[in-house]
């Protein structure tokens, strides 16, 4: 006889349970937890808007860009386009004609746009060589431990926060023909004073100097923050080998900056084929013209001048479309670089 406790101990299974004893004991048979829910009850309706949820979320948060970036980029470019296929008048803008490829025949038959082309290819050559040149340097410096090395930080960025309008007026008076300071230091040194608006090279190499004074700085900082973030091994190595700073400096940082460098140049070219604040108020009245002679006038004042001054707004837009290709010609080339640079490194 078996013991009534060893019969009690026993559970029982469940074919032996009634239908209607245990109602989770079927289900947790065959392997379910809880009996399933109808579709249409509330926790299955929280579940599908949890999950809906989950799947528009992130495209709502970014919708605002895009709102923002379709309105204020992507239309006016593509009407600029339509523009650039269309002679279309300022003072008229109901009356448009259609003028295929006429506009862009028109900019290669022109000796002003290709002057605008050269002046600018001029100006970005001689304010982004030293520019970049000097904000290495400094950064070099600022890179080693100085007492007061977050003011100097903030005081490099200064001119990068000031406005293009009051750094450039600074600038005119200190070029100034009658008084200016240059012309008063050459004076003090014997050289004969220099009209710097209406000279040829000298409009030039002052309009520089204003983008090299705004931009080296914001420059520098970049480049400080790819020196940090060069592995302290290296130096090490190099100081065991006996390299001094200045052969650390060529052999260790330089390779390491590659990426950085060619990330700065491209965007000093992209700055450089849009400028136009700086040319515009250091010509004054003659400003949109970029001097008497045409001497300091860019690519941006040259489609300023056609659209806003002349009126020609197909003109102007046949202008902007072609900065945009000579962008993505500059993007091309960096695309190739820098493929080149991870494959020899």
């Amino acid at each position: 006889m078996s013991s009534p406790h060893k019969a009690l101990a026993q559970p029982a299974s469940s074919a032996d349970a009634a239908p209607g004893d245990e109602p989770g004991a079927a289900g947790r048979a065959h392997g379910r937890g809880t009996p399933p829910r109808d579709p249409g009850d509330k926790g299955s309706w929280r579940s599908r808007l949890y999950r809906w949820d989950m799947k528009a979320s992130p495209y709502a948060f970014i919708a605002p860009f895009f709102i923002v970036f379709g309105a204020f980029s992507l239309v006016p470019l593509l009407y600029t386009a339509w523009y650039s296929l269309h002679n279309v008048q300022l003072s008229d803008l109901d009356n448009q004609t259609w003028a295929g490829l006429a506009n862009y025949q028109n900019l290669l038959s022109s000796d002003f746009f290709w002057n605008a082309l050269w002046v600018t290819l001029t100006i970005g050559v001689i304010s982004t060589v030293p520019q970049l040149l000097m904000a290495i340097g400094i950064a070099h410096l600022l890179n080693y431990k100085l007492r007061g090395s977050t003011v100097w930080r903030v005081v490099m960025l200064t001119p990068y926060a000031t406005s293009v309008a009051a750094a450039t007026l600074v600038f005119v008076l200190l070029y100034s023909w009658d008084g200016g300071m240059i012309n008063w230091m050459l004076d003090f040194v014997g050289i004969d004073p220099v009209n710097w608006r209406e000279s040829d090279w000298g409009s030039k190499f002052a309009v520089s100097t204003i983008v090299i004074w705004r931009w080296t700085g914001y420059n520098a900082l970049i480049y400080l923050a790819a020196m940090q973030a060069i592995p302290a091994d290296l130096y090490e190595s190099a100081s065991i080998d006996g390299a001094n700073r200045w052969q650390q400096f060529r052999h260790v940082t330089v390779p390491q900056l590659r990426p950085t460098i060619l990330f700065t140049v491209v965007v000093s070219t992209i700055g450089a084929t849009q400028l136009f604040g700086e040319p515009l108020l250091f010509g004054g009245v003659s400003g949109s013209k970029g001097g008497s002679g045409h001497q300091y006038q860019t690519l941006g004042l040259y489609m300023y001048d056609q659209g806003w001054v002349i009126g020609n707004l197909g003109k102007a837009s046949a202008i902007a479309w072609s900065m945009f290709l000579i962008l993505l010609i500059v993007a091309v080339i960096q695309l190739l670089v820098s493929r080149r640079l991870r494959k020899s490194q």
